[in-house]
């Protein structure tokens, strides 16, 4: 009678037990391609139908790694189990036990966690026991599943290296980037506009001194929808982070190079062609180390282009700018300085004012037109010049490269010899250095002799710019404002309430047109610093040698010239950068 009860009451537990499902795969491909889940789900309940489970949830992990139990599905289905399981027996369902875990810490852990909660753990593909045999099995399971796991992650490692060093690069597209299908060398990186002309523009401006810091490149991104729809960490601000401007800085994949240090990958010619030079990117990172050199603020506005740049002459500090309503509603800008101990501390200084002195202060700095012309001819003189010794400059480079490989050949020989972990590093370190100065040496030996444009080309812009910075300054744009600002002057412009702008520092072009306009040649006479020394009386028949000072005009000519030459050279410089 009481064998009879108990089987009665195993046969309505039995009856009575209920299901839940769980669902896993390892990658996004899976979901976007693949039937994975629905499958597994399909399989699970065929199974659940046939032992008469009432199947009451499901649970899923889509894209989730096997070798964690930290996994939103897995533990959703523990905490259901918890809730459940003073109601009836439940049983937990999945498709193999490669989708249950693909580690065996993971998985020892989780049959303990099912354990804990009164659940039993069934799949159609093994079938699971407390005795030893079927706890052999099952590990032994357990243990191919990581070890396909472990061994899938080191072929794709493998083949992903080889891709690297085959100049390929394997991971996710950089911004200005994107992947398209190459016949016989896969998928090959691409320019994506128009964000790759962007971010070339913007590496090329951080290079050349156009933007002096980084949150400089990064208002010029802003500028652009288009950078603003890659990537943005606040959908109401729209604004890039800095951290994000940092990484486009600091990738070698612009200059068309690639590297894995942490796979034995040293710098190597990538097969993808770059937006910069290599020369344009190391000009970057030595920037970036160095730090800003120029005045920037993120409180900057269009309405006060002078806020940062102009500073108080009293106590040196920068003004600062506000709006002010009146009492009628009416809003005036002003500048002022709030520095409490000094003496125009909030005495505000009218924003027409000030920029209207700041007008006349760029008239005065602008040069005439036939310095200008003058100049746009030595720098065309000039320039032909450098040309033509640009050949030597290509054979020397030659010699430098050659001289290279023998110093990287000399320090493997020291590679090969010490004993000493410090001294391996050192010259391992010397011996990437030299490489890379070898890569960028070559890079310039490819780009050849001949300018890239030519002369009218690429001084077009710069002349117009030196010709009339006013007519910059009076366009709507701030950043041609700004422009304007830091081409035209060294440092901060000092403002008086009461005299205006003191004599500012002007950059190195303009102060080499201003010496040219002045004539600054400071040349000696040709009988020197020296007083002339006078002969004593001579006793021969024909005169003496005069001891006055030879004319000035052959020697200042040719000083002058020579002199001009140089600052043309120096102006020249300045204007390719």
């Amino acid at each position: 009678m009481q064998l009879n009860e108990q089987a009665q009451d195993a046969d309505q537990k039995l009856n009575s037990m209920k299901a839940v499902i769980y669902c896993r795969v390892s990658s996004q491909a899976q979901i976007e391609k693949g039937h994975g889940l629905a499958s597994q789900e399909t399989r699970c309940r065929d199974y659940a139908r046939l032992k008469g489970y009432e199947v009451e949830e499901v649970f899923v992990d889509a894209a989730v790694s096997g070798s964690i139990i930290d996994r939103p599905g897995i533990q959703a289905a523990l905490k259901y189990l918890e809730s459940k399981r003073n109601e009836c027996q439940y049983v937990i369902i999945i498709d193999d036990i490669s989708r249950f875990a693909r580690g065996m810490r993971a998985h020892l852990d989780l049959r303990d966690a099912i354990r804990n909660v009164g659940a039993l753990l069934e799949s159609p593909s093994i079938e699971f026991g407390e005795d030893s045999d079927s706890i052999l099995v099952e590990q032994m399971l357990a243990n191919v599943a990581e070890h396909g796991r472990r061994k899938g992650a080191e072929q794709t490692k493998n083949r992903m290296r080889a891709r690297v060093m085959n100049g390929y690069w394997p991971f996710c597209a950089a911004p200005g980037f994107k992947y398209e299908k190459s016949q016989g060398a896969g998928k090959v990186l691409v320019r994506d506009e128009p964000v790759a002309s962007i971010i070339q523009e913007g590496l090329e401006g951080y290079a050349n001194g156009r933007f002096q810091s980084q949150a400089e490149v990064r208002r010029f991104f802003e500028a652009f929808p288009e950078m603003l729809e890659m990537r943005y960490t606040d959908q109401h601000k729209k604004s890039l982070t800095n951290e994000y401007v940092n990484r486009i800085l600091t990738n070698v994949l612009y200059a068309g190079y690639l590297e894995k240090p942490d796979w034995g990958v040293p710098l190597r010619v990538a097969q993808h062609k770059g937006m910069i030079t290599l020369e344009t990117f190391e000009k970057i990172q030595k920037r970036l180390k160095s730090g800003s050199r120029a005045p920037s603020r993120t409180d900057i506005a269009a309405d006060f282009p002078l806020r940062g740049f102009a500073v108080c002459d009293d106590c040196d500090n920068p003004l600062t700018s506000c709006w002010s309503r009146s009492k009628t509603g009416k809003k005036h800008a002003y500048y002022m300085c709030f520095n409490k101990d000094c003496e125009s501390y909030r005495k505000s200084i009218r924003r027409d004012q000030i920029e209207s002195d700041f007008a006349e202060l760029l008239k005065d700095v602008q040069p005439n037109e036939t310095l200008v012309s003058a100049a746009r001819a030595m720098l065309g003189h000039i320039w032909e010049q450098q040309r033509e010794q640009s050949v030597l400059m290509v054979q020397r480079l030659k010699r430098k490269l050659a001289e290279t490989e023998r110093e990287i050949g000399k320090h493997v020989d020291k590679l090969l010899k010490t004993s000493s972990d410090t001294a391996f590093a050192a010259v391992e370190k010397r011996i990437a250095d030299m490489e890379r100065d070898k890569l960028i040496m070559s890079e310039q030996l490819a780009l050849g002799a001949e300018p890239v444009r030519p002369f009218d080309e690429m001084f077009e812009l710069s002349m117009k710019f030196l010709s009339n910075p006013c007519k910059i300054w009076a366009s709507e744009r701030f950043e041609d404002k700004r422009l304007v600002l830091k081409l035209t002057f060294v440092d901060g412009l000092r403002y008086s309430r009461k005299k205006g702008f003191r004599t500012p520092e002007m950059s190195s072009v303009f102060a080499a047109l201003k010496d040219i306009e002045a004539g600054n040649c400071n040349l000696a006479e040709r009988g020197g610093f020296e007083p002339p020394e006078h002969l004593r009386a001579q006793r021969f028949s024909r005169p003496p040698r005069s001891t006055t000072p030879a004319p000035l005009h052959y020697g200042t000519r040719a000083g002058l010239r020579r002199q001009n030459q140089a600052k043309a050279r120096k102006l020249l410089d300045e204007l390719s950068q």
